[in-house]
C-alpha cells in the first residue's frame, strides 16, 4: 500500500510518501520538500548486541553529488568518506532522537538518510531530520516520539522559518530546534551576537512550528504506524542493586565519588569494582552486569546529592566555576598560541595564518559554500583522560567539537578586505574533565589575539548542566559542569558568546525535553559565567589583538587592479606570474574581481613583487618614474624591463649628464635602475632617461636654479 501525505511548511509543500520505496526497512519515508528529495529509513536488528552497555544507534546522512548535478572530483569519481557537513547533520539528527529510545534497548538501530535531489529553497538537512523521525515513528522500533525539527533565521529583526539558502547567507542567526509534544529536546545555533531574549523567543517560535509538524506526523502514524516490537531488556536487576548496597553502602559510594580530583575518584571506583567482582565471582549471571550496576549506583548517588542536598561532587557551589587560568605565547615559533584551563580541563590552541589560496575547498551540496576561510580543528588524544589508545584521526565527536568552536568565533572575525588571510586554529586537548569544546572557544580567542588577528571582540564559552526530579519544577541548573556531572546529569547546555550576545549554542539532553524556565535559566547563567571569564580571566592576559603579526607569520598586502588586466599579470600559461614568484619568492593570489594578494615573509620582496604588478597594469605616460632591470645592451643604448613584456630603451645620450663613450661604462645586464618615461611613441615604443636632471622633481629643479 502506497500513500502520500502533504502539509504546507513555511510556504513550501512537504510531502511524505509511505510504502513507495524501501519496503524491507522497518520504516521508510520518501521525503519531498519543494524539489528536495531525501529517502529516510529506520532499521533495527532482531536481537540485542551482546557484551555492550550502551544503545548502539547509528545515524547516517549521505550526500550524493548527483543531487546537485555534479560528478565527484578525484580519480575514483564516486563519493568517498562523509563530508564535515554530513557528519554534523548526522549528529544533529542523533541528539534529539537518542533520548527517545528505551534506555535499556540494546538492538542495533540505523537511521539512514540518502539525499537524492537538492532544491536550494528547501534544506536537505531539515528534510532528513523530519524524515528520520517519521521513519522511526511508523516503524516497529520502540520509540517515544514523535519529534519534529524547525530551522529559524533572523533577517532585519524578523524571524524566518526554514530559511532558503539565499536567506541563510544574510541571516544573523542559524537556529535549529527539535521538540516533542511538550518540550524542547535539542538546540543548535550559530549567531551574530544575538541577544539572549531574542534567542529564547526564536527557540519557542520554532517549538510552536514543531507542534504543527507533530500533528502532521500523528496522522501518518495513525494510518501506517506498526505495532512496536517487544525486546529483551538489559536493565540491571533490582536484586543486584540490593546485594551491592549490602557490600558498598550509600555513604561509602558518596565518599568515593565526591572529590574534586578525577584520578582519585576513578581510583576509588576501581577499588569498589574489584571488591564487588570478588564478592560476585561465583555468580555467572550477575558478574557481567557489575560495571553497569556500579555506573547506575554512582549516577543515583550523584543525582541525589545534587538535587536534594545541593552538594556537587567537587564541593563547589551550584553556580561556582572551577579554577580558571589563561596564558599566551607558550610556543615560540607559531604565529599565535593561547592556553585556557578550567579545573582539570585544559586546551592549548595554536593559530596559523596563510594566504587565501590556503582556504579549504568544499565539494558538497551547498552551491553557496565552495571554500572555507576559517578552520577550527579539535583534537582529543587519549592521554588527556589518562587512557591509552592509538590515534586514528578525528572521529565524529572531534569534528563536532571543532565545528562548534568555529561557529562561535566566525561572527567576530575580520572580513577578507580587513584581513586577507586564511586562518586555522587547532585546539589540542591537554587535559579533559568536561566542556573541552567551550574551553576551545576561550583558548582560540587568546591565540587569535596573540597572533594579531583583529577580531572584533573576545568570545568565551561555558556549559551548564541539569539534574531533574520527578516533576517539571523539581530541578537544579549547574554552572560549569565537569565530566561526572555531564555523565550522570540530564543536560549539557553549551553557549558561546560575547558581551553583546550569543554566537553559538549546542544543547544535548538525556531526558524527554526541557521546559521554558530551564532554558531561560541556563541561558542566563551561561551569560553571567562567560562575562566573568572574558573580563576577569582573559582580558587581563591580553586585552586586545596585537597590532603586529609574529615575525614568523606571512605578511600579506592586497591591491586592486583592473580585472581586464588580470591576463597581463598571469601571462600565457602563467609565465608572467610564475616569473614574478621565482624572482621574489612570494605567493600571489588573484581573484576574479581584481583583488591581488601578495604574501611573503620578506617585506622587501613583497614590495618588489607589488612594484612589478603595478608596472604591468599601469598605462605608461610621459613623466612617470619607475624601477626596472637592464635586460639588453646595444651600442646606442640599454633596454630596461619595466615589467614582463614591457621594455623601454635608454638612449646612450640619456644614461648620464656627462658624455658616455660606451654603454657598459654606466650599466650592465642585470642592473636595477631608476628611469623616467620620456615618451611613448605612436608605435608603443617607450623612451626612457636615467639622467639625474630628468629624474629630479620639477619643484626641486626650479629651486636649484
Amino acid at each position: 500500500m502506497y500513500k502520500s501525505f502533504s502539509m504546507e511548511l513555511a510556504g513550501r509543500t512537504l510531502t511524505v510518501d509511505i510504502g513507495r520505496v524501501a519496503a524491507q526497512a522497518n520504516g521508510a519515508a520518501f521525503m519531498h520538500y519543494g524539489d528536495t528529495v531525501v529517502l529516510s529509513t529506520a532499521t533495527a536488528s532482531d536481537k540485542p548486541r551482546e557484551g555492550i552497555d550502551f544503545f548502539p544507534l547509528s545515524v547516517e546522512y549521505e550526500e550524493k553529488l548527483y543531487a546537485v548535478g555534479k560528478i565527484p572530483g578525484g580519480f575514483n569519481k564516486r563519493e568517498g568518506k562523509a563530508s564535515e557537513n554530513a557528519i554534523l547533520t548526522s549528529r544533529v539528527i542523533d541528539r534529539p532522537m537518542r533520548p527517545l529510545f528505551p534506555k535499556d534497548y540494546r538492538n542495533d538501530v540505523t537511521l539512514n538518510n540518502l539525499v537524492m535531489s537538492v532544491d536550494p529553497e528547501c534544506s536537505p538537512e531539515l528534510t532528513a531530520m523530519l524524515g528520520s523521525a517519521i521513519a522511526t515513528c511508523i516503524s516497529d522500533i520502540p520509540f517515544d516520539g514523535p519529534c519534529a525539527t524547525t530551522q529559524v533565521g533572523l533577517i532585519d529583526g524578523a524571524f524566518i522559518i526554514n530559511p532558503t539558502a539565499a536567506q541563510k547567507q544574510v541571516s544573523d542567526m542559524a537556529l535549529t530546534v527539535a521538540s516533542t509534544r511538550e518540550k524542547v529536546i535539542m538546540i543548535e545555533a550559530g549567531a551574530n551576537e544575538v541577544a539572549e531574549d531574542i534567542m529564547i523567543e526564536a527557540i519557542f517560535k520554532a517549538h510552536e512550528v514543531n507542534q504543527e509538524i507533530i500533528r502532521f506526523i500523528d496522522g501518518i502514524v495513525a494510518e501506517f504506524g506498526k505495532e512496536k516490537h517487544t525486546y529483551e531488556s538489559c536493565a540491571v536487576p533490582e536484586e543486584l542493586f540490593a546485594a551491592i548496597k549490602e557490600i558498598v553502602t550509600p555513604e561509602e559510594m558518596e565518599a568515593a565519588v565526591f572529590t574534586d580530583d578525577k584520578q582519585t575518584r576513578e581510583g576509588n571506583i576501581s577499588a569498589i569494582t574489584d571488591k564487588l567482582e570478588e564478592a560476585f565471582a561465583d555468580n555467572e549471571e550477575w558478574l557481567p552486569l557489575i560495571g553497569e550496576a556500579i555506573y547506575q549506583y554512582q549516577k543515583k548517588t550523584v543525582r541525589k546529592m545534587i538535587l536534594k542536598d545541593h552538594k556537587r561532587p567537587d564541593g563547589r557551589g551550584i553556580t561556582e566555576i572551577r579554577r580558571l587560568a589563561a596564558e599566551i605565547d607558550l610556543l615560540p615559533r607559531v604565529h599565535g598560541s593561547g592556553m585556557f584551563t578550567r579545573g582539570q580541563t585544559q586546551i592549548l590552541n595554536i593559530c596559523t595564518l596563510a594566504p587565501l589560496s590556503e582556504c579549504q575547498k568544499l565539494d558538497g551540496l551547498d552551491e553557496n559554500e565552495t571554500s572555507k576561510r576559517y578552520m577550527h580543528h579539535y583534537n582529543f588524544p587519549s592521554y588527556s583522560v589518562g587512557e591509552t589508545k592509538p590515534s586514528r584521526g578525528p572521529g565524529r565527536r572531534e569534528i563536532g567539537h571543532g565545528a562548534l568552536a568555529e561557529r562561535a568565533l566566525l561572527p567576530v572575525l575580520p572580513s577578507v578586505e580587513e584581513f586577507p588571510y586564511a586562518i586555522r586554529t587547532v585546539s589540542e586537548t591537554m587535559e579533559s574533565n568536561g566542556s573541552t569544546s567551550q574551553a576551545s572557544i576561550c583558548a582560540s580567542t587568546l591565540s587569535l589575539m596573540a597572533a594579531g588577528v583583529p577580531i572584533k571582540t573576545p568570545v568565551a564559552g561555558i556549559s551548564c548542566g541539569l539534574v531533574t526530579g520527578d516533576t517539571d519544577d523539581d530541578y537544579i541548573v549547574l554552572t560549569d559542569i565537569q565530566g561526572l556531572e555531564d555523565f550522570f546529569g540530564d543536560m549539557d547546555f553549551k553557549v558561546g558568546g560575547t558581551h553583546k550576545g550569543i554566537t553559538a549554542i549546542q544543547m544535548d539532553i538525556k531526558i524527554h525535553g526541557l521546559t521554558r524556565p530551564i532554558i531561560e535559566e541556563a541561558i542566563a547563567k551561561t551569560r553571567e559565567a562567560r562575562l566573568h571569564i572574558i573580563d576577569d580571566v582573559m582580558m587581563p592576559v591580553i586585552a586586545e589583538p596585537r597590532k603586529e603579526l609574529s615575525k614568523y607569520a606571512p605578511k600579506i598586502v592586497q591591491i586592486m587592479i583592473d580585472p581586464t588586466k588580470i591576463g597581463d599579470v598571469v601571462g600565457k600559461q602563467g609565465k608572467v606570474i610564475n616569473k614574478i614568484i621565482d624572482e621574489t619568492g612570494v605567493k600571489i593570489d588573484i581573484t576574479d574581481d581584481g583583488a591581488v594578494s601578495v604574501c611573503g615573509t620578506d617585506q622587501a620582496m613583497i614590495d618588489k613583487a607589488l612594484g612589478i604588478i603595478r608596472n604591468i597594469v599601469t598605462e605608461l605616460e610621459a613623466g612617470m618614474v619607475m624601477t626596472g632591470k637592464v635586460v639588453r645592451i646595444m651600442n646606442f643604448g640599454a633596454f630596461v624591463e619595466l615589467a614582463p613584456n614591457k621594455d623601454g630603451m635608454v638612449h646612450i645620450s640619456k644614461l648620464s649628464e656627462k658624455r658616455v663613450g660606451k654603454v657598459e661604462d654606466v650599466v650592465n645586464i642585470g642592473d636595477e635602475v631608476t628611469v623616467k618615461v620620456i615618451e611613448v611613441d605612436r608605435m608603443g615604443r617607450i623612451n626612457l632617461s636615467m639622467k639625474p636632471s630628468d629624474l629630479e622633481p620639477k619643484a626641486e629643479k626650479e629651486e636649484t636654479k
